[in-house]
């Protein structure tokens, strides 16, 4: 029988033991807070998954029920808390997230693997649009760090991860289309070849 897979590896699981450790909480309480601090940004997150997310991890023993509360004619709420061993659990994978990088699968890698498939020509334009959009993404981080200027530095240590990485896209692409509009031969000949023999005859 196949081990049942850890809840901490998903992002929105880890989300919700993070925010108990600041106080104990209902779902709904939950997903209040992960929209104000807009989690969508960094965490891949449904308002729809989160009381799934919250059923895997009682059912994992990282949160425990610790009362349930009812206001006018709203349904009644349960209302959760980290477990011991949840809250070691959550350590230890964070630990592991912080110190140990992992591959990740990111679209644009993928397509840079297989660029070779457009005409050089159109890749350069390409590269043009996503260069633009790339410096309107990094103008929104910068506006958002500017805009909580009286939050505490360490809960916008995303948003800078973030603009470095969009910085350095930037930088790659800008020197990507040069080569391609500047000096091809860097790149070899098979890609200009592939697209020459397609044009031809």
């Amino acid at each position: 029988m196949a081990a049942r897979r850890d809840p901490l590896h998903n992002s929105l699981a880890l989300a919700v033991l993070a925010y108990l450790v600041e106080r104990p909480m209902h779902p709904y309480e939950l997903g209040k807070l992960l929209q104000e601090r807009n989690a969508g940004r960094s965490i891949d997150y449904k308002h729809s998954s989160l009381y799934m997310v919250v059923d895997q991890l009682l059912r994992a023993g990282y949160i425990e029920a610790l009362a349930s509360e009812r206001a006018g004619q709203r349904p009644e709420r349960t209302v959760y808390r980290n477990t011991d061993s949840g809250a070691e659990r959550l350590r230890a994978r964070m630990r592991e997230l912080v110190s140990v990088p992992a591959k990740e699968y990111r679209q644009f890698e993928a397509a840079l693997s297989l660029i070779v498939t457009l005409p050089p020509a159109d890749v350069a334009d390409l590269l043009d649009q996503r260069h633009r959009a790339l410096a309107e993404q990094a103008e929104q981080q910068r506006a958002v760090v500017r805009a909580a200027a009286d939050v505490d530095a360490v809960f916008l240590i995303e948003y800078h991860y973030r603009l470095e990485l969009l910085e350095a896209e930037q930088r790659f692409v800008d020197r990507f289309r040069t080569l391609i509009r500047d000096d091809p031969e860097a790149l070899g000949r098979f890609w200009e070849q592939l697209h020459a023999r397609g044009t031809s005859g």
